[in-house]
């Protein structure tokens, strides 16, 4: 695809993206094919965009490791072993090879980024938004602009054959020169705002309720000026 760079993909007012999508499957067993839109495929098997949905979906096999982030409507998730009920900001993992029942109300959309994997990982994880979260590393000290922030973390999701790894974050105010971002990652902020910044001059402010994704190699710099919490998505 072209040149990476940061993709918002849903603001949390329902309002107009200027991303471009196409409507594509990620595979030819994806369940959403008519209906999934591909803001980003990259050649490492990551994907992310958004998919429209509003109906029951029964699902033998699920095809590939999808992070879904409700943005409009109400979806259950049904397994065997459990039953997630997700309304606008929740999110949850479907694990590839799970086999479930999708039960979306009329009108329901989530932001997504998937994984195409070989390796089963059955299940659904939700992602709490008040996970207890513990300290983790900050951005490298010669990048930064000013003091370094409090952050913390916990992973909800791991795969070991991928590195996927999804979780919680949050950190303390900060600011960080431009470089060329260190993985995949998809974004949606729990609280708080952050611009992200591309050399070029232009930017893209990220706030409560939104979701973005960032190629691996997209040059972005970082600016938040009050306490920032999200799910994230990394690979």
């Amino acid at each position: 695809m072209s040149q990476p760079t940061v993709l918002l993909l849903a603001r949390a007012d329902g309002s107009r993206v200027a991303t471009p999508f196409k409507t594509l499957p990620l595979n030819a067993a994806d369940p959403f094919m008519d209906t999934r839109q591909i803001a980003w495929s990259g050649a490492d098997g990551v994907s992310a965009g958004i998919v429209d949905a509003g109906e029951v979906v029964d699902i033998e096999d699920f095809p590939h490791t999808e992070v879904i982030v409700v943005h409009a409507g109400h979806v259950k998730l049904i397994t065997q072993e459990q039953t997630l009920e997700l309304g606008v900001g929740a999110s949850a993992v479907i694990g590839r090879g799970t086999t479930l029942r999708i039960e979306a109300h009329a009108g329901t959309q989530w932001a997504f980024c998937a994984m195409s994997t070989e390796t089963p990982t059955p299940g659904l994880t939700f992602l709490d938004p008040l996970a207890m979260l513990s300290p983790s590393a900050a951005p490298e000290p010669q990048i930064l602009i000013g003091p370094a922030p409090q952050c913390r973390s916990r992973n909800a999701f791991e795969d070991a054959e991928t590195d996927l790894r999804v979780g919680v974050w949050d950190s303390t105010p900060y600011e960080r020169h431009g470089r060329a971002h260190k993985l995949n990652e998809l974004m949606h902020l729990i609280e708080g705002s952050v611009t992200l910044l591309a050399p070029a001059g232009s930017s893209v402010t990220v706030s409560t309720g939104d979701s973005v994704f960032v190629p691996q190699g997209a040059p972005c710099a970082w600016k938040s000026t009050r306490y920032v919490r999200k799910v994230y998505a990394v690979k």
